[in-house]
C-alpha cells in the first residue's frame, strides 16, 4: 500500500529547502550561485528511498534534492551554502560540490560519471555488495567522457544504477538543439539495459527503480534509468531564457510535488506542510546563527 503522506513529506521537504533558499538568496547570504532542485523532486526520492547503508551516490550541479533525499542534514546544508565551517564540507564546498557519508557532488558535466565508474569499480572488486547511483543530466550527453566511462562501465560489468534526469534543457540550450537521436539508445549501444520514463509521478518511479536497483545488486551489472522531467526552477538562481508561458505551464502541468498531494485530503496535507515548513525555517536560522567566518 502506498504511503502517500510520508512520499509527499519527503518531496515537500526539498521543495521547501528550495524555495527559501531562492527567497534569501538576493539578500548576500548565500555567496556564489546555487541550483536548485525544482520539479525534479520525485526523481531523487523515488531513486534513493532504495539506497542501503553502504551504496555510494554520485550527483552533479543539481544536486540539494538527492542530498536530502539520501538523509542529508538541511541545517549543514545551509551552512555548506552560506560557507560556514559548520557545513556539509565546512563550507569550502558550496552548492555543487558535497560529500557526506557515501554522497559525492561534483560541478563537472561528465565528471560525476568518471567518479561513480570508479567507485563501482571499487565496490567490485573488493567483493562488496554495494552499488553506485549516478545521476547525470541530458546536457552530460556532449562529453566525451560519458562515452568513454560508459564502455568501461559495460566491459567490466560494474554494479551501477545511472539515472538520466532530462529535464530538456542544457542551462538555456533546449536538448532537441544538442542531443541528436535517441537518449536511451546512447546508453543501449553500450550493452546498458535501459529503461525510460516519461512521469513527474513518484509512485511511477520508485518500483522501477527498486527492480532495476535489484538487477544491479543481485547480479552486479549497470542499469540506466532515463527520466523526463521537468525544470520548474531557472537553470541557476535567476537565469531563465525561456518563455515565462512555457513555464508557468510546466508548473500547472508538471508538478510532482503539487501532484502527489492530489492524493491526499487538506486535512492530510496541511499539517505535513507545516510541520515541514517549519523544519526547514528552524534549519535556516540555525545555520544562520552557527559561528565562524564564512570560507
Amino acid at each position: 500500500m502506498t504511503d502517500y503522506a510520508q512520499l509527499y513529506e519527503k518531496l515537500y521537504t526539498i521543495r521547501c529547502f528550495e524555495n527559501l533558499l531562492l527567497d534569501e538568496f538576493s539578500k548576500g547570504i548565500f555567496p556564489g550561485t546555487t541550483h536548485t532542485s525544482l520539479g525534479h523532486e520525485a526523481n531523487a526520492v523515488g531513486v534513493l528511498s532504495h539506497a542501503q547503508e553502504n551504496d555510494v551516490v554520485v550527483s552533479n550541479h543539481r544536486c540539494h534534492g538527492h542530498f536530502l533525499a539520501y538523509g542529508g542534514d538541511p541545517t549543514a546544508l545551509y551552512a555548506e551554502l552560506m560557507g560556514k565551517p559548520g557545513g556539509v564540507c565546512g563550507g569550502v564546498g558550496g552548492s555543487q560540490h558535497l560529500h557526506w557519508r557515501n554522497f559525492y557532488s561534483n560541478g563537472i558535466q561528465g565528471g560525476t560519471l568518471a567518479m561513480a565508474a570508479g567507485m563501482a569499480f571499487a565496490e567490485k572488486r573488493a567483493g562488496r555488495d554495494a552499488i553506485v547511483f549516478d545521476f547525470m543530466g541530458d546536457g552530460t550527453l556532449g562529453e566525451g567522457i560519458v562515452y568513454e566511462c560508459l564502455n568501461m562501465i559495460s566491459l567490466w560489468s560494474l554494479p551501477i544504477l545511472i539515472v538520466l534526469e532530462n529535464n530538456h534543457i542544457a542551462q538555456t540550450t533546449p536538448t532537441d538543439l544538442a542531443v541528436a537521436g535517441s537518449i536511451p539508445a546512447r546508453f543501449e549501444a553500450f550493452g546498458i539495459p535501459t529503461t525510460h520514463l516519461d512521469t513527474y509521478d513518484v509512485t511511477e518511479i520508485l518500483p522501477v527503480a527498486g527492480e532495476l536497483t535489484r538487477i544491479v545488486r543481485r547480479e552486479s551489472r549497470p542499469q540506466a534509468l532515463v527520466i523526463e522531467t521537468a525544470r520548474l526552477g531557472t537553470h541557476s538562481k535567476s537565469d531563465d531564457t525561456r518563455d515565462p508561458k512555457e513555464v508557468e505551464l510546466l508548473w500547472t502541468l508538471r508538478d510532482p510535488v503539487e501532484f502527489i498531494g492530489l492524493f491526499m485530503t487538506d486535512f492530510e496535507r496541511t499539517p505535513i506542510q507545516f510541520r515541514v515548513m517549519d523544519q526547514i525555517q528552524a534549519a535556516f536560522e540555525a545555520a544562520l546563527a552557527m559561528g565562524g567566518r564564512p570560507a
